[in-house]
């Protein structure tokens, strides 16, 4: 199983940007598909975005489609998501995870049950 630790984030005004990092250990970090999810005060996690083992094919939910870019860097182990013009229901802790999705049609889920312990975003309006 890969371990993951999330980082970049902060405090930031609308409008702006941040990149979170997620560093992950073991062998098999190229192997995956990888994405990154948020968890909001009071609300479930949700996915934001995926990023094929090469890198080649990315998907986004249509809230952050067209502001962020996930991307990744295998030598590195290392995946990124790049955030810009921030609005504040973007504010959560992000956290990335391998994932996998059962159909076509369905959403992408987490791969591993257990979770880095994420980076808060705070956007200020």
């Amino acid at each position: 199983q890969v371990q993951l630790v999330e980082s970049g984030g902060g405090l930031v005004q609308a409008g702006g940007s941040l990149r979170l990092s997620c560093a992950a250990s073991g062998r098999t970090f190229s192997s995956y598909v990888m994405g990154w999810f948020r968890q909001a005060p009071g609300e479930e996690r949700e996915f934001v975005a995926a990023i094929s083992w090469s890198g080649e094919s990315t998907y986004y939910v249509d809230s952050v489609k067209g502001r962020f870019t996930i991307s990744r860097n295998n030598a590195k182990n290392t995946v990124y998501l790049q955030m810009n013009s921030l609005k504040p229901e973007d504010t959560a802790v992000y956290y990335c995870n391998a994932v996998l999705r059962p159909d076509p049609s369905s959403e992408y889920v987490p791969r591993f049950g257990s979770w880095g312990p994420g980076t808060q975003v705070t956007v200020s309006s």
